[in-house]
């Protein structure tokens, strides 16, 4: 595996992610920003940031799989969403937690959450995306 998680001694443990990834790998993927839309460009989840995050997890893991990885490969996700309040965290968690399930695997490399005025379309919520290690 090209890519370890690290929570260093002395900085805080987060649930929801790694403080760091350290990369060996060879080959860089990096997955355009993934919205909450299905394989026919419709927006999975109107008003749900909950499912629209889980959307784009699921997006993101078909990306790395298009490349030959999985979430084990993903040294950072940035993700994007509108109107980001603190209050909203329960759903950010929520739709991470059923993606993991549907993926089998816990997405928790280091993360950046960006709270931003607007995506691509008003029907967005959420944006995330990801860059990967491969051996």
């Amino acid at each position: 595996m090209a890519i370890t998680l690290v929570n260093p001694e002395g900085l805080p443990k987060i649930d929801v992610y790694r403080q760091v990834a350290v990369a060996s790998g060879s080959k860089m993927v990096f997955v355009a920003g993934q919205v909450a839309w299905d394989v026919d460009g419709v927006t999975i989840g109107e008003g749900d940031l909950a499912a629209q995050v889980e959307q784009c997890y699921l997006n993101v893991g078909t990306a790395l799989a298009a490349a030959g990885g999985s979430f084990d490969d993903v040294a950072k996700l940035t993700v994007y969403v509108v109107d980001w309040t603190p209050d909203k965290m329960p759903l950010l968690q929520n739709g991470i937690s059923r993606a993991a399930a549907s993926l089998g695997a816990a997405p928790v490399p280091p993360a950046t959450l960006v709270g931003v005025a607007a995506l691509d379309i008003p029907e967005h919520l959420v944006e995330i995306e990801a860059t990967a290690i491969l051996d």
